[in-house]
């Protein structure tokens, strides 16, 4: 084709509001011949569309919001698994294009009844609509300005919400979000810096390996928490035992340390290499307001489930020691003061909780003492005399 000008391709017109336009200037029918036809595509990455599944199965709703336009976006969004693709369910897609945000916005802001600065909350509030009826959506030819819109939509909506980009145009919708997510290679330095958190290897599949990490990380707190405070009732029931029936102390100062840090410092701290639960990625997300770290459902499990069978079991164990050393449970209770077992002399040479070196160690001869019985000589040693016989009868503390 001969060179031309541009004045020759094109001619001005008028519209009717009196602004130009150009017109092609050049009727090409009949005079061009199809040589083929030459077709561009950005496929997704194969992890993608798995990544998404779990996204589906964890109970994250998946949203994509690009420039591309409306066919393209419903194409590849179907392609990948955020519109579903089930027969059954096609009505629960929604594809919501930027000239469609633009049009409520000008239908609100052209509502007399309306204040300046109520147009803005008008669209948000049509927009979290859509997102509450329609499980799958996406957004084509959106602006910035739009792109802000929707986070501030799926936030009134209830959701935590974290949004992805890489450009300068996503900046706003990443610093409104919860979680601002930039990509570490393409992203540019606007987008890194609006954002909360940066991807080093622009895979969406990472985001998601991350939430099963957090969830992780997330349960093995609760396990450790939960491992820690289920030893405070066997521990603390020994003493108010001790104090409200008199028996003897199951459990000294000495041990509690030895507990608390020896033996279940290691358990508690190997809670943290667990592996993940078959069912983590299959729940629904916790409700940040609600399920925190400690709840009152883990303290009541802790302490009136775990901890009170462990100190029955302790307790149980420590009445049958007993028994086998010749001592059953009844003679146990008010045979204690504050100075621990009864079977202490008190003289001048005595320190509170040691046993008289008169008196034998002997199972039998420690349930007679119990029992004030001082009738078995066997249970004394030959340096025991008839005074201090009287003596230990007299002041045997009941």
């Amino acid at each position: 084709m001969p060179h031309a000008s541009e004045d020759s391709f094109f001619k001005k017109s008028t519209k009717e509001d009196g602004s130009a336009k150009m017109e092609a200037n050049i009727d090409f029918k009949g005079k061009l011949i199809l040589a083929g036809l030459f077709a561009l595509e950005d496929p997704a990455r194969p992890e993608v569309p798995p990544a998404v599944r779990m996204c589906h199965d964890a109970g994250v709703r998946v949203i994509m919001v690009t420039g591309d336009h409306k066919l393209t976006a419903q194409a590849i969004a179907r392609d990948i698994g955020i519109l579903t693709s089930d027969k059954d369910r096609l009505n629960e897609n929604l594809v919501v294009s930027g000239d469609e945000l633009s049009d409520k916005l000008a239908q609100e802001r052209a509502n007399p009844n309306n204040k300046p600065d109520e147009v803005e909350g008008k669209v948000v509030d049509w927009v979290a609509d859509k997102v509450e009826r329609y499980p799958y959506m996406c957004f084509a030819r959106t602006s910035p300005e739009q792109k802000y819109i929707i986070v501030s939509a799926c936030q009134q909506a209830g959701y935590i919400v974290a949004v992805t980009g890489d450009g300068v145009n996503d900046s706003p919708a990443m610093k409104k979000a919860d979680i601002g997510i930039a990509m570490g290679i393409e992203g540019t330095d606007v987008a890194k810096d609006a954002s909360d958190m940066i991807l080093l290897d622009d895979n969406f599949a990472s985001i998601v390996i991350g939430i099963r990490e957090g969830r992780l990380i997330f349960d093995n707190l609760k396990k450790s928490i939960a491992y820690t405070l289920s030893s405070n009732i066997p521990e603390i029931l020994p003493f108010l035992l001790f104090i409200v029936t008199m028996i003897p102390l199951p459990l000294s100062t000495v041990l509690i340390l030895a507990i608390d840090l020896g033996t279940d410092m290691v358990p508690a701290i190997s809670m943290a290499y667990e592996t993940m639960e078959a069912d983590l990625m299959l729940r629904k997300p916790r409700d940040a307001r609600v399920d925190r770290l400690v709840t009152g459902r883990l303290i009541s499990y802790s302490y009136f489930q775990i901890g009170v069978v462990q100190a029955i079991a302790a307790m149980f164990v420590w009445f049958t020691v007993w028994n086998d050393y010749g001592l059953n449970a009844a003679p146990l209770f008010g045979k204690a003061n504050l100075w621990g077992f009864k079977n202490a002399v008190k003289d001048a040479n005595f320190q509170p909780g040691q046993t008289h070196p008169a008196f034998s160690t002997d199972g039998a001869c420690l349930t007679m003492i119990a029992n004030e019985d001082f009738s078995n000589p066997k249970c004394y040693n030959t340096a025991l005399t008839d005074e201090l016989i009287t003596q230990a009868k007299k002041q045997y503390d009941l």
